[in-house]
């Protein structure tokens, strides 16, 4: 090898161990678990680190806001108008109620920058987190304080379901795989606690929302379904469906309720502005009172990811649940 080809190999090969160096610094410098390759979690809270570089931050004119999937659009629209005027007010932008048809859309709509504020539903927070960068930092709690809601397996007077055992070699109801209390935690307690599997000991059928498996089930069209009891509780209220209409044959541990938070690229001022919007909102007389008074909730709680969701993330890894990012 001449002179000329020994310096080219040497300063390839130090271009390469440069690179690669350097890669492995950035990588240690970018620590992530389970989110996504795009985010960063430098602080070890388990959500996307706020980008560092005034270039990255998102500051929209308008502020897209959108509510879990879990019941009739139309209703949410008005029911957050109220807390959405003063969104508005604290933040000096148009915000608008994007009406999300489905767990999959809304965190398609975050993770591609098209939705800034919004409230995942407990078995969407970690697939939100991971793959959106969702931050969340707020719960609905009740006056005391007290939060969450319970699974429930639900069936109709008749059915000749009495039990959960009594289940097998009949049908029951998921609303989607992306639920906590519609498909996640009854799967996990179903195999855990009865050795019961979908479409070996029952047809499983997915319904698409709550409010979908609970009418179905007072409506005959399912012999029973998972569904969360907040829901179910709004819907009695309303006069939807009436007592007596279901059964409740199984009542599961209490689960945390919808998280609401920010997409991690907003700007830092403008987060700031949003998360005090939650927590100085007055619920008095509004109509974020009139429709969510009626599950005993009454207040927007601080709380944190990685100690609320502990316990959904286990219920995920029990059911061998990635948080793969297509």
């Amino acid at each position: 090898m001449n002179k000329l080809a020994k310096l080219l190999t040497t300063a390839v090969a130090a271009a390469a161990f440069s690179a690669l160096a350097g890669a492995a610094a950035a990588q240690e410098d970018c620590p992530r678990g389970d989110l996504d390759k795009r985010y960063c979690d430098r602080d070890g809270d388990l959500l996307a680190d706020v980008p560092t570089d005034p270039a990255e931050w998102l500051d929209p004119a308008t502020l897209i806001f959108a509510y879990t999937p879990v019941e009739d659009p139309a209703v949410y629209k008005t029911a957050w108008s109220d807390f959405l005027d003063y969104l508005e007010e604290k933040t000096g932008k148009k915000v608008v109620f994007f009406p999300v048809q489905s767990n999959a859309a809304q965190i398609e709509a975050m993770r591609s920058g098209r939705l800034h504020i919004s409230g995942f539903n407990t078995g969407s927070n970690p697939l939100a987190v991971n793959c959106a960068g969702f931050r969340p930092f707020t719960i609905m709690a009740s006056a005391d304080g007290g939060f969450g809601y319970e699974m429930e397996i639900i069936t109709y007077p008749g059915s000749g379901i009495e039990k959960v055992e009594d289940i097998k070699g009949k049908q029951l109801a998921f609303t989607s795989p992306t639920s906590n209390s519609g498909f996640k935690a009854p799967s996990a307690i179903l195999k855990a606690d009865f050795n019961m599997i979908p479409d070996r000991d029952f047809e499983a059928a997915f319904s698409g929302k709550h409010d979908n498996s609970i009418l179905g089930v007072a409506n005959h069209d399912y012999m029973a379904a998972s569904i969360a009891n907040s829901v179910k509780d709004r819907m009695l209220k309303r006069n939807v469906i009436k007592e007596g209409d279901v059964v409740t044959i199984y009542k599961s541990q209490t689960f945390p309720t919808t998280g609401f938070g920010v997409v991690y690229n907003l700007k830092p001022e403008l987060q700031a502005a949003i998360k005090d919007a939650f927590f100085s909102f007055d619920w008095e007389g509004t109509s974020l009172q009139e429709e969510f008074s009626k599950s005993n909730e009454a207040q927007f709680i601080e709380m944190t990811y990685k100690e609320f969701w502990d316990v959904i993330r286990k219920i995920d890894a029990a059911n061998g649940v990635s948080y793969t990012c297509e």
